[in-house]
This record gives structure tokens, sequence and C-alpha cells, in this order.
């Protein structure tokens, strides 16, 4: 996908999101685990392109923590964070 400035600028915005406030893993306070959310901010980036709407986004966030990541999920917050993600 080649992607214009603001679609790069706000990659990066979603990836800084993703790395400090979603953070499902409670990792971002140890550097060398960085990149650890990277690989789910382009698919992120790419659905907020495509018009996806907070449900959508937060149904995302939510099977990433609980099928990808295994983990017990929280969905409110995942709306939150989803809400964020649109707002950019």
């Amino acid at each position: 996908m080649k992607m214009t400035r603001e679609q790069k600028n706000l990659l990066q915005l979603i990836d800084e999101l993703l790395w400090k406030e979603w953070d499902p893993i409670g990792i971002n306070d140890m550097e060398e685990a960085r990149d650890e959310y990277r690989s789910y901010a382009l698919h992120i980036l790419s659905l907020k392109i495509h018009g996806a709407d907070k449900v959508k986004m937060a149904s995302h966030l939510f099977n990433i923590e609980t099928v990808s990541m295994g983990l017990g999920g929280n969905y409110k917050h995942c709306e939150e964070i989803a809400d964020r993600i649109l707002n950019l």
C-alpha cells in the first residue's frame, strides 16, 4: 500500500495510541517491546481509511486481545480506543 504523507502521519499516531493507551498486555514501560503492537497499526489504519465505524474498530481491537493474544479482553476499553482512533 503506497501511503500519502497524511496516511503515514496517521499510522504513526495510531501506533503511538496502541502503545501508550491500548496496551492490553501491559508492556508499554518496556522499550525493548516497542514494536509489539506495530503489526496491528497498519490494518487499523486501513479500517479507518475505509470508513470503519466504532463497532467495527472496537470489535477488531477486541478480537486481537481475545483471539490473537489469548487474553480475556476488555471491550469497553476497546470502544474507548476505537473512539480515539476515529477522532484522529
